[in-house]
C-alpha cells in the first residue's frame, strides 16, 4: 500500500512545475490523470523520443495516465466536469484568468465537488503588473535575485542557475501544499483553493541566508560580500574538490590536514564570525594550500580530521559513485517499449508506505478509453467522442 492510494488527481498542467508536483504524488500512490490538449503538452515536443516520449517528459510525468481532450468543445468540457466530480485534486498552471475564460474557474468546479482541492500555479501571482505576463524559469530567476546570488564574484556579471530551479522548487512546494490540504480535509471535510507563484516559491527558498541582509529592517547589510564563503571549489593536483570548515573544530581540523596549524589562532580566523567576515582572505589561503596535494591524499586527510569534503564529480561519474550506489539513489527500471529507464529514486523513504514508479510516462491519450469508462461512459459514448476528435485514442 502507498500513502496516497485512493487519491485521484487531475493534472492539467504543462512543462515542469505542475507536472513534477503531480509526478511526486503519483510516486506516493495517487492516481494521476494527465488531461492534455489533443496536440499534447509542450514538453512532449522537446528533444528526441523513445516510444513517442521524450526523456524530459518521461521524468516529469512518470506514473500517470493520459487522456487527450479538446476542452474548447462542449463535449470536451463535459468530460472534464465529469472527471472533477470524483477527483480529490485539480492542478492547473495556466496564466491567471485562463481557467475562468475556459469555464473551469474554482467556484464552478467547487459546485461539482465540495471536497475538491483546486491548485493554481502561476509565475508571478494573480495581481500586479507582471501577473499576466508569459513566464519561463529564467524570468523568475531574474526577478527573484537568483541571478544576483549566482553573479560572478570577480566581475559582478549576473549568472543563471543552469537548471530550471524555479520550476522545480515550485513543484516541491506545490506537492507539499497539496499533501497538507489533503490532511486538512481529513479533519474538516472541506476542500480549498491553493494559490502558488513561482516567484514566491523562489523567494521562500532563498530567504534564510541569501536574503539575510534584508531580514532585520533596522540593520540591513549587503550580503554579497560574504557570499564568497559558499564558493568552495578548490583545485588539487589532479581534480577539483570541495571542503568546508564552519565550526572551530572543523577549522582546526582543516588547518592540521593542510599542515598549517599556525592559522588556527590567526586573529582573522580564530572565531566563526572572523572566518565569515574575512572569507575571501581565508579562501585564498586555503586554495593555495590545497593545490599542493593530490585529491586522494587531501580528501583522506580531511576525512581523518572530520572536515566536510568531497570530490567534485561530473555527470559521467554519477552512476558509479560509491555513495550513489550505496544509497540506491538511481532506480533502473524496465518497461516494455522503453527498455531500461533510469530515474532518480523518490528521495523520501517510507518504511510503511513506500513510494515507487508505478508505470512509465504515458503516450498522448494512451488511457483515454479506460479513464472515460471508469467514470461511466459506455463504449458508444467513448467511440462518439473519439470519432468527433474530442478525445484522442
Amino acid at each position: 500500500m502507498s500513502a496516497l492510494d485512493g487519491i485521484k488527481i487531475l493534472d492539467l498542467t504543462s512543462m515542469v512545475s505542475g507536472p513534477v508536483a503531480a509526478m511526486m504524488l503519483a510516486d506516493q500512490g495517487a492516481d494521476v490523470i494527465k488531461v492534455e490538449p489533443t496536440t499534447g503538452e509542450q514538453m512532449r515536443h522537446i528533444g528526441p523520443t523513445v516510444n513517442k516520449v521524450t526523456a524530459a517528459f518521461f521524468s516529469c510525468n512518470r506514473g500517470k495516465r493520459s487522456i487527450a481532450v479538446d476542452l474548447k468543445s462542449e463535449d470536451g468540457k463535459k468530460v472534464l466536469f465529469d472527471l472533477v466530480k470524483s477527483a480529490d485534486v485539480l492542478l492547473q498552471n495556466f496564466r491567471p484568468g485562463a481557467m475562468d475564460r475556459m469555464g473551469f474557474a474554482e467556484p464552478v468546479m467547487r459546485e461539482l465537488n465540495k471536497r475538491l482541492i483546486y491548485v493554481s500555479i502561476n509565475g508571478f501571482g494573480e495581481e500586479g503588473p507582471y501577473a499576466h505576463k508569459r513566464v519561463y524559469d529564467p524570468v523568475i530567476q531574474a526577478l527573484s535575485c537568483a541571478t544576483d546570488i549566482q553573479a560572478d564574484r570577480a566581475t559582478g556579471r549576473p549568472q543563471m542557475f543552469r537548471i530550471i530551479i524555479a520550476d522545480k522548487v515550485t513543484a516541491i512546494t506545490a506537492a507539499q501544499a497539496i499533501s497538507t490540504a489533503l490532511y486538512a480535509r481529513e479533519k474538516t471535510g472541506e476542500g480549498q483553493h491553493i494559490r502558488l507563484s513561482m516567484l514566491d516559491a523562489m523567494l521562500s527558498l532563498f530567504w534564510p541566508e541569501a536574503m539575510a541582509g534584508l531580514t532585520y529592517a533596522d540593520q540591513e547589510f549587503d550580503v554579497r560580500k560574504y557570499q564568497g564563503a559558499m564558493d568552495l571549489v578548490y583545485e588539487t593536483q589532479d581534480r577539483f574538490i570541495t571542503a568546508g570548515a564552519i565550526s572551530d573544530k572543523e577549522w582546526q581540523g582543516m588547518c592540521r590536514a593542510l599542515n598549517r596549524e599556525d592559522l588556527i589562532e590567526h586573529p582573522h580566523f580564530n572565531t566563526a564570525q572572523g572566518r565569515f567576515t574575512h572569507n575571501s582572505e581565508r579562501k585564498e589561503i586555503t586554495a593555495e594550500e590545497i593545490k599542493k596535494w593530490s585529491s586522494e591524499e587531501i580528501l583522506a586527510r580531511f576525512d581523518q580530521e572530520g572536515v566536510p569534503c568531497a570530490p567534485i564529480i561530473d555527470r559521467s561519474e554519477l552512476l558509479a559513485h560509491e555513495q550513489v550506489v550505496a544509497n540506491g539513489s538511481v532506480d533502473r527500471l524496465h518497461f516494455d517499449d522503453f527498455g531500461e529507464v533510469r530515474q532518480a529514486r523518490h528521495p523520501a523513504r517510507f518504511d510503511k508506505t513506500p513510494a515507487s514508479v508505478s508505470r512509465p510516462a504515458p503516450r498522448l491519450g494512451e488511457h483515454g478509453r479506460e479513464v472515460l469508462a471508469a467514470i461511466g461512459y459506455d463504449d458508444a459514448a467513448i467511440n462518439a467522442l473519439i470519432n468527433a476528435g474530442t478525445v484522442l485514442e
